[in-house]
């Protein structure tokens, strides 16, 4: 197979399944699209993979990248991005697995989305509007991280006069010029590490700094002190809300520093958005998102750690009328909304019996039934009868 027919094999399968997130080659298995969430073949009539094909195919993506066959070789699997001949832009992630070769694409948008289209809280908008600090975007792989911070880049492309430097592992969303200059650099191919390339960036004039991972603690470090100097610093972290991705940061950290780092923290840090991504009722899938700013309060929490009273989850529930979000409190949004279903909202919830009061006190406002386990009737026990 060469490029050509390669790029003709991949858009069929697109056309046949158009709302395919991700494409999945495996030996062993016929090629497989993901929507919402769900595997489905997509292969047509054609048999399983072979450990050839799939290694055939991984050689084709790769191409000339000296960089890119070293880190498979090193670390098990690299990224790098293909464009094909329709235009349709590609994340390829090429992995070993029990000795065999294995690639995932993930389908990346063509346009620079929204946070409207998104479906994501306007609050978000004041991130655009920052000066300097630190925000962190958090959530599983395949939350969405990227994606939310493609649209707050995009707002600031289309609204400030500012450098954009962003370091990216691959390049996801191609940012035209509009008011911004958006200088889009690649792992690999133009930066070796993160750390190298945050280094690099801050001599190449930058207002706002996008990092695609903050990975280590020397990336970390650099990336503290672009806030501290100025800078507004965008980056993803893995961590499933905003208590836990502080906790994270710090424990990158010698615990000898943990206290100066938590204190410098507290200073930068100015949004954790945290996302997962949920079945929608009807189908597809919506975010659930939460929303942690900055205040007094949140700057104690972020230097003494989170106590029996004082957890980073209550500091955000009080802050509901700035725009702050649980997720729990956006689950039961969501569900009012019409946007989750009851079970989906309950088997989501971070607190199980929050969220169940939640949608009760909506069921009770609507005159809707608000137990669902229906009426209860007391057996009695065995024994004489009553004449």
């Amino acid at each position: 197979m060469i490029g050509g027919e390669l790029d003709g094999f991949l858009e069929g399968l697109l056309r046949a399944v158009p709302d395919a997130s991700d494409l999945i080659f495996a030996p062993g298995r016929r090629p497989q699209a993901q929507v919402d969430g769900e595997l489905r073949d997509c292969g047509g009539t054609g048999g399983a993979l072979t450990p050839a094909a799939t290694a055939a195919m991984a050689e084709l993506l790769l191409g000339e990248s000296r960089a890119h066959r070293e880190t498979l070789v090193s670390s098990g699997a690299c990224d790098c991005p293909w464009t094909l001949s329709s235009g349709t832009r590609l994340r390829v992630n090429v992995f070993r697995a029990r000795g065999a070769t294995s690639v995932v694409m993930r389908v990346l948008p063509a346009a620079i989305p929204t946070l409207a289209q998104l479906g994501l809280p306007p609050a978000l908008e004041g991130i655009a509007a920052l000066r300097d600090g630190l925000v962190l975007v958090t959530g599983a792989t395949g939350s969405g991280k990227s994606t939310t911070l493609a649209a707050v880049i995009g707002m600031i492309n289309g609204s400030r006069p500012v450098h954009i430097v962003t370091l990216e592992d691959p390049v996801e969303f191609a940012h035209p010029p509009l008011r911004a200059t958006v200088s889009q650099r690649e792992l690999g191919s133009d930066f070796p590490s993160f750390a190298a390339g945050l280094r690099s960036a801050l001599r190449q004039a930058p207002q706002v700094i996008m990092v695609g991972e903050l990975r280590d603690h020397e990336t970390v470090e650099i990336g503290l002190k672009a806030a501290e100097t100025g800078h507004l610093v965008l980056a993803t972290l893995h961590s499933v809300d905003a208590g836990q991705a502080v906790g994270r940061l710090a424990g990158i950290f010698n615990p000898s520093e943990e206290r100066l780092v938590r204190n410098r923290l507290a200073e930068v840090l100015r949004f954790v958005v945290s996302q997962r991504l949920l079945p929608r009722l009807g189908g597809g899938r919506v975010a659930a998102v939460e929303i942690m700013g900055q205040s007094l309060r949140v700057r104690e929490l972020v230097r003494e750690g989170e106590g029996a009273e004082t957890t980073f989850r209550q500091a955000i529930a009080a802050g509901r009328s700035q725009g702050w979000q649980t997720f729990d409190q956006h689950i039961v949004d969501l569900f009012a909304n019409g946007l989750l279903g009851a079970e989906t909202a309950l088997g989501f919830a971070s607190e199980r019996a929050e969220v169940s009061r939640g949608i009760d006190r909506l069921r009770s406002s609507r005159g809707q039934e608000t137990s669902t386990l229906g009426a209860l009737e007391m057996e009695c026990p065995p024994g004489p009868q009553r004449r």
